[in-house]
């Protein structure tokens, strides 16, 4: 006569006390009173069934039975075979694909097969053998997770018929299931941020954490033990009083909420409005927000509550209080002040203290304004330029000898060359309209009224006028004129129409 079989209770005992107590097999045998045979013979079976303590959570004794004692692979009744659970499970991970629609067409190929009970017992027995995953448990207010829906929905220019694929947003609360879902045009990080925004509106308040999947709006370095997140994504979770928890790469189960809920919102809202054209996505969210109030208000059966029912009552009561301002977008960039010491924004470039030329700074850009930072400490604020290609200096981020020279304007240049003759201003404009642009004579222009530190400004403005005379250009043409008393023979009004005398002037008669 066969041994009776152990109850599962003893047989998790003979497990524990092994694999948790590493016991041996003949001190176990002792304490429960078995044979040291059976206790061996359970504790194979554990092995080859992949089993240790403690057990995956929720495992039952049925669960437990399947995968110590599984249904022989070789079924002597032809008409009965045990389906291929590989196969099964390639199956099922094709869109609309279930167990219901794999079970019937097992039955129709073999109509004297094995019950639909018996066939999702036993798949389920094979998949945790294989693929065995942890249960998770959700606090609640403890957690969100979001990500983008695959499918996505079209929007129509109404002036040109251009159509736009939309992508949906589409968030999850941890322990209620509470779902949000909007459309945005694109995946792009101020779109990323902007629905976190209206989604913490949509709660009325804040999670203690985040789980996002890696995509790049999100995480910038996708790492198990340490992601790097954005900067931005991160400043807003700041703002927020929240944590952002990326996923694990490659760990769909870390957000296995979000999936469930991705999927609800293909099949319940983008499935719905397949049909619909839609000229603006402001009149798309509309209809996305109507339905998604029908499901949040629809009973799940198996809770006896709806999703909104059981957001009041688990979630609700633990969010954190949402900020008296909602974030404003900012983005954030990396930077080096160049030797002119502006940092470049979107084809404009901003000016900041002389003395972090070549440092790294950086930049934030939110709205109206450019602030710039280096090692924490904000440095500079601009009004950001609408244009393209413009520069926006302030005068204290210069140096002296800059400042000085960036506060003289072609005007007021020939106000002060005026002071100290007409010659002098006559030469000064003569300077500027001889280059492509009048800045580029100021310093020449500078040049000739510091002269006035060494000569009398008669004597300058009688040089600038031989200078007129002989079309010089250069400071040191008038320096020349000075040194070399040159300047003098035009002190006084010379007879009109007489040639000037001077050794240096070889005159009309040498050509000849």
């Amino acid at each position: 006569m066969p041994t009776e079989r152990l109850s599962m209770r003893r047989i998790r005992e003979v497990m524990r006390l092994k694999f948790a107590q590493g016991l041996s097999d003949r001190a176990i045998a002792a304490s429960l009173g078995l044979g040291k045979g059976t206790v061996n013979a359970y504790l194979v079976r554990a092995r080859r069934a992949g089993l240790s303590w403690p057990l995956p959570e929720g495992m039952d004794d049925d669960g437990l039975e399947l995968l110590l004692f599984p249904a022989s692979a070789t079924v002597p009744d032809p008409a009965r075979p045990v389906p291929d659970w590989a196969e099964v499970d390639r199956e099922l991970r094709r869109p609309g694909v279930t167990r219901a629609l794999l079970w019937e067409e097992y039955r129709a190929a073999y109509p004297g097969g094995f019950a639909y009970t018996w066939f999702c017992t036993h798949y389920e027995a094979w998949k945790g053998r294989i693929r065995p995953t942890m249960r998770q448990t959700h606090v609640g207010g403890e957690k969100v997770f979001v990500d983008f829906a695959g499918d996505t929905i079209d929007v129509v220019d109404p002036d040109t018929g251009e159509v736009r694929a939309m992508k949906l947003f589409v968030a999850a609360m941890g322990a209620s299931n509470y779902t949000y879902a909007e459309a945005v045009a694109s995946e792009s990080l101020e779109d990323w941020i902007g629905a976190h925004v209206r989604m913490f509106t949509f709660l009325g308040g804040v999670p203690k954490v985040v789980v996002p999947d890696n995509l790049k709006a999100a995480v910038i370095k996708a790492d198990r033990f340490d992601p790097g997140l954005n900067r931005t994504y991160a400043e807003m979770a700041a703002h927020y009083g929240t944590a952002i928890l990326p996923a694990r790469p490659r760990k769909p189960r870390d957000k296995a909420k979000v999936e469930v809920a991705v999927q609800i919102a293909q099949r319940w809202i983008l499935a719905r409005l397949r049909n619909r054209r839609f000229f603006a996505l402001a009149d798309l969210n509309a209809a996305i927000r109507q339905l998604l109030d029908e499901l949040n208000t629809r009973m799940m059966r198996g809770y006896g509550a709806s999703r909104a029912d059981l957001f009041a009552t688990l979630d609700r009561p633990y969010l954190q209080a949402l900020p008296e301002q909602a974030y404003e977008f900012a983005r954030w960039k990396r930077a080096r002040v160049a030797p002119d010491y502006h940092v470049e924004v979107d084809s404009s470039w901003y000016s900041v203290p002389f003395g972090l030329i070549r440092q790294e700074v950086d930049v934030r850009v939110c709205g109206a304004t450019v602030e710039v930072f280096h090692r924490g400490s904000r440095v500079a604020s601009h009004p950001r330029c609408p244009g393209r290609r413009s520069h926006v200096t302030v005068p204290e981020h210069m140096p002296s000898g800059h400042r000085r020279h960036a506060e003289w304007t072609p005007a007021r240049m020939l106000e002060a060359a005026t002071k100290l003759g007409p010659s002098v201003a006559a030469f000064c404009q003569a300077v500027m309209a001889d280059r492509p642009h009048p800045e580029q004579g100021f310093r020449t222009c500078l040049g000739v009224l510091a002269l006035a530190k060494s000569f009398e400004p008669d004597r300058i403005d009688a040089a600038c006028r031989r200078g007129l005379s002989i079309r010089a250009r250069s400071v040191a043409s008038i320096r020349s004129i000075l040194q070399t008393g040159l300047d003098r023979a035009f002190l006084e009004d010379e007879p009109e129409g007489l040639p000037l005398q001077h050794p240096n002037i070889r005159g009309q008669g040498y050509y000849h």
